[in-house]
This record gives structure tokens, C-alpha cells and sequence, in this order.
């Protein structure tokens, strides 16, 4: 069998020989645009992006029209005085102009910036200051953000738009481009020169930006190809909610889809409908799929009312948050396949996974080292600990996925590493076949009366109720016990909150796992607060 090249995987039977017969090969020179765009382009009729838009029409784009406007957009960069090293900020939503804006950037050797359409001003400030882009691309929903910032923006030259604006300041998408050539020489980029962007979710503290250089690609692609099950294979097109400003849907979705050359499914979709998933899933017969814990446990919770034989998913890929037995059982039931996890967060994604074809699956561990990375648990001096102890999930360095650094923050780089470990700040523990167990973030695992508790186990055991719907546990302060444990639950359709119903779901967490575990108080609501790509935010159920 012959070594991976820059995202072909050896032809394996076992995890084990696909990791022994693994290694990288990353070239000194590549750009992303070449491998993501240009070299479909010969082929006219290659559909890159099936974009259904908000009244459902759909719109059918080409390699080579990506290719085209990404070119006319990369010379109107460069008309602008925008080139290699400088930073443009992209707030768009799931869209082809998405797509073109990063594929310009690249072409261009300039650094694109991710932010989302759902950032409010202050976090739009936050991320073309801290980049000092000279650029932002927008859509027209979302261009009164970026006006009502101009002025607060000191790097900020040009804002262009997509759509139709009342305003003199920006430049049209497309009337800007029009008239510019559909010609391009790409800049000829180191592999470890920055390409992108991406901010860390913010759930702790402010977001940091994280630089990724253009190998990161090759890093993606090798490890999705493994969790993607071989990715792809015939047929596939693949489909997320997840945006394109979040690394699950840019780097996960756009970025491995579109280097192989295959189908993505954009949609306008605001916010998860879970009714609406099921729908595209079989509307554009979707075989690979991204979809959270929270995401799949919203889709449970509604496959009652929908149909779901008509789905044709072939790899559902989770992650962001442990995905327990209760909802593997049912995916398993749903979609007839076993649920790949994947885990890995903004500064080296995919690190750790599980492939059901190629190694036994442990429901509720985040599966094993993904071919050509070395992860373990260490402690606070960077050491690994031994079998069955708690400590911080990390990777070893060099990996071809892992960030440069964080964007002039030289302090927070150093610190995110003990030695050659890059530590997550997840709390994990690895038994003897080498599965690694998720047992909640560092700054999530709540110390009570001496022990210290991991939220995730508890919310497994709440979810296995059928009045249960979503639940979230946290810890409160408490001058007793340092911390109470709290369980905040949306409760299933036709189920109401009761003195009843409390201390059954307490009995049903004492009788499985441990009567220091039980929740101290349990709180109801209607939602829970989550991030864009659907993580819950838990510090603000802290209150």
C-alpha cells in the first residue's frame, strides 16, 4: 500500500494498518485555490454548489463559474491595493459568494477572515479590528452592521456587498466585477504561509483569532477522508447547517468537499429546524452530513413527525460534544448506520475520531488518534498519565492541521502548549485499547464537596428519560460545597415541569451513576443558549 498524498488514503481493512501504513506528504508550495477550484475547472459542467435559496429555487454552480468570479474578484483586489499578506473579513451566510470571496482570498495570497452573519456589531469590530482587514465582504441583510462600524475601524478601506444596498459607500459584488477579466495567475503561496482566520468560540473569554496556514488543507482532508469513511465515494454530496464562518462548516464541509471535486448543498436555513434538516437531507440526497449532538437530539425529538425513510445518509459525522449511548442508539435505528465522532476544536481540527468500518465503536467515547496524529491525556506538566486518569485531551506537534499561532498574541500561543502537547482544555481520560472518553470542558467540570464531576456523563443519563428533551448541566457557587450541580432541561413535547418530575430524573441519575452526581437543582426552560454551530453555552446557564 502506498503512503497518503496530500489526502488519498492507503486502502486499509483496520484502523490499525490504515495508521501503520499512514504518513503525510506536505509539498513547500501550495495554494488552497488550486487544489479547491482550479483544477475542476476544465470541466464545464462539474456542479460545485447546489444553493437553495430562502424562497427554495435552485441554483446550480459550476467549478468554472467559481473559478471565473473568484478571478474577476481577485482583480478587483488587486485594483483595490489589496494584495498578498493583507486581510479581508467575509461575513456572509451559506452562499456561492461565499465560496468565491475565500477563493479569491487564496488566489490571492491574502488572508480571509471568517465572521458570521449572526455577530452583532461589537463582535464584527472585534474581528476586522483585531485582523486590521482592509476589506469586509458582506451580504445586503447584514450591511448595516459593517456601515454603522466603518467609522470605528481605523484599517477598514472598502466594504463590498452582495445584493442591493441604498448607500454610496459600498462596492457591488458583482457590478464591481464585471468588466474585470475572468483571468488569474494564483499567487504562488508557501504551504506554511497563513490562509485563513478562524475565532475561537468564545465560550470562555474573548475570541481569539486562530491563523491557519494553506497546508492546513492537506491536514483536513487526509483525516476527513478517514472519518467520511473513505470519503467520497460515488454519489456523495455532502450537507451541514453548520455556516461557512464556523470551522465545522469551512473546513469540514467546503473545504474537503471541494477538493475532491464533489457536491455541496448551500442552504439558507436560519437557525436548526430540525424538520427542515430532514427535508433537505432527502430533498438533495445528502450521504454525508455533519450534524452536532444537539442538532441530532432536536431531529430525534421531531422524527415522529416527519419521514425519514427517504434519507440516504451513508456517514452522519458529529461532534462539539460527546455523543452519548441513548442517541447513538437511535441514530442507529433512523439512519441504519453507526454515528462517526470526530473531535478537534478551532486550532487543529479532526484529531481525534472513530470510523464503525474500520474499528470496533465505544458509544460515548470520542473514539481513537486519527491516522497521523499522536494524542493523549496529560497532566499540568505536560506528561502523559496513565490508563483510566483524568486529564487534559492534547495532540503533539507538528500536524499539518494545527494553527500557527493566535493572531498577535505570542503569550496565549505559548500557553496553549506544555512542551510539544497542544492542549485542548478538554478534560478527558484514555483507557488501555487507546479510546479516549470526554468527560467535559476544563472550565465546565464542576468541583462539588471535593469531587470533581463532568457534566457530559450526567446529561446522558437525564436524555435517556422520555420527558427530556435537550438537557444542560452546569455548576452554581456554593459556599458549602463549592459548587451545586445544576440541570437545566427543555422538556419533550406533551411532558410539563413537577415536583414529580424532578425527583424522578434524580432518582434516575442516583440509580446510574453516583449520588454525589444527582443534580441539586433542576431548572426548566423553554431553549438553551447555543453558539452558531450548536455548542450550548453553558456559562450562561450559570446564573
Amino acid at each position: 500500500m502506498s503512503s497518503a498524498k496530500n489526502g488519498s488514503l492507503p486502502l486499509c481493512s483496520s484502523y490499525e494498518a490504515l495508521c501503520e501504513q499512514f504518513s503525510w506528504s506536505i509539498p513547500e508550495m501550495f495554494n488552497i485555490a488550486d487544489a479547491i477550484c482550479d483544477r475542476w475547472a476544465s470541466d464545464e459542467q462539474r456542479v460545485a454548489i447546489t444553493f437553495e435559496d430562502t424562497h427554495k429555487k435552485l441554483h446550480q454552480i459550476t467549478y468554472r463559474s467559481l473559478q471565473r468570479d473568484a478571478n474577476r474578484l481577485a482583480n478587483l483586489f488587486a485594483s483595490l491595493g489589496i494584495a498578498r499578506g493583507d486581510r479581508v473579513t467575509v461575513c456572509l451566510p451559506q452562499r456561492p459568494e461565499c465560496a468565491i470571496s475565500h477563493i479569491a482570498c487564496f488566489k490571492s495570497g491574502i488572508v480571509s477572515c471568517l465572521a458570521s452573519v449572526l455577530f452583532g456589531e461589537e463582535a464584527l469590530k472585534h474581528r476586522i479590528n483585531g485582523s486590521r482587514s482592509k476589506l469586509c465582504i458582506v451580504d445586503a441583510d447584514n450591511y448595516a452592521k459593517i456601515e454603522s462600524i466603518f467609522d470605528d475601524c481605523p484599517s477598514l478601506e472598502y466594504i463590498v456587498v452582495v445584493g442591493e444596498v441604498d448607500a454610496d459607500l459600498p462596492l457591488g459584488f458583482y457590478s464591481a466585477t464585471r468588466d474585470l477579466s475572468d483571468e488569474w495567475v494564483n499567487v504562488a503561496t508557501r504551504a506554511e504561509e497563513p490562509a485563513w482566520i478562524n475565532y475561537t468560540s468564545g465560550t470562555t473569554g474573548l475570541p481569539k483569532g486562530v491563523v491557519m496556514p494553506h497546508r492546513a488543507v492537506l491536514g483536513n482532508v487526509s483525516i476527513f477522508e478517514y472519518l467520511f469513511d473513505y470519503f467520497p465515494q460515488s454519489g456523495d454530496v455532502l450537507w451541514s447547517q453548520a455556516d461557512w464562518a464556523w470551522v465545522a462548516g469551512f473546513a469540514d464541509i467546503f473545504l474537503v468537499g471541494t477538493f475532491h471535486g464533489r457536491r455541496i448543498v448551500s442552504t439558507s436555513m436560519k437557525g436548526f429546524d430540525p424538520v427542515e434538516a430532514f427535508r433537505i437531507l432527502s430533498d438533495h440526497n445528502v450521504t454525508v452530513s455533519l450534524l452536532t449532538p444537539t442538532m441530532l437530539k432536536l431531529m430525534r425529538e421531531a422524527s415522529a413527525r416527519v419521514e425519514t425513510d427517504k434519507v440516504q445518509l451513508r456517514v452522519v459525522l458529529s461532534g462539539g460534544e460527546a455523543v452519548g449511548a441513548e442517541l447513538a442508539a437511535w441514530a442507529d435505528e433512523h439512519f441504519n448506520l453507526t454515528i462517526n465522532e470526530g473531535f478537534g476544536q478551532s486550532e487543529c481540527n479532526g484529531m481525534i475520531g472513530s470510523n464503525p468500518k474500520m474499528m470496533e465503536v465505544r458509544h460515548g467515547s470520542l473514539g481513537k488518534s486519527t491516522p497521523g496524529a499522536v494524542c493523549a491525556i496529560v497532566d499540568e506538566a505536560g506528561n502523559e498519565v496513565a490508563v483510566g486518569e483524568r486529564g487534559d485531551i492534547a495532540i503533539k506537534r507538528p500536524h499539518p492541521a494545527m494553527f500557527l499561532h493566535y493572531l498577535d498574541d505570542p503569550e496565549a500561543t505559548a500557553n496553549k502548549f506544555r512542551g510539544d502537547w497542544m492542549v485542548t482544555g478538554d478534560i478527558g481520560t484514555c483507557d488501555a485499547d487507546g479510546y479516549i472518553w470526554f468527560h467535559g470542558r476544563s472550565d465546565d467540570v464542576i468541583t462539588s464537596s471535593g469531587y470533581r464531576i463532568g457534566p457530559t456523563e450526567i446529561e446522558d443519563v437525564l436524555l435517556s428519560s422520555p420527558a427530556v428533551k435537550i438537557v444542560a448541566v452546569v455548576g452554581v457557587p456554593d459556599e458549602q460545597r463549592t459548587e451545586l450541580i445544576k440541570a437545566v432541561v427543555v422538556l419533550a413535547e406533551g411532558s410539563q415541569p413537577s415536583a414529580e418530575l424532578t425527583a424522578s430524573l434524580q432518582a434516575l441519575v442516583r440509580n446510574k451513576l453516583a449520588k454525589h452526581e444527582v443534580p441539586h437543582i433542576i431548572e426548566y426552560a423553554e431553549s438553551l443558549p447555543m453558539t452558531p454551530t450548536g455548542k450550548i453555552l453553558r456559562r450562561e446557564l450559570r446564573g
